[in-house]
């Protein structure tokens, strides 16, 4: 499934970008070396950044 059409970046690739460390949407385009244009998918990078940073606090616990 595809998060950013522009971009052409999918989920699995925001979620590695996620894993790899990015906390903010800009961190995930830096990663792939793009920009953000029609800005779309920003939250919902957002709400996957915040989904795993819940998952990794609870799994710390």
């Amino acid at each position: 499934m595809y998060v950013c059409n522009c971009n052409g970046l999918r989920q699995r690739d925001v979620a590695r970008a996620i894993e790899a460390g990015a906390m903010r949407p800009k961190d995930v385009f830096d990663r792939h070396q793009c920009r953000p244009q029609c800005c779309r998918c920003v939250c919902e990078m957002r709400e996957m950044i915040e989904e795993t940073r819940e998952s990794y606090a609870l799994a710390a616990e």
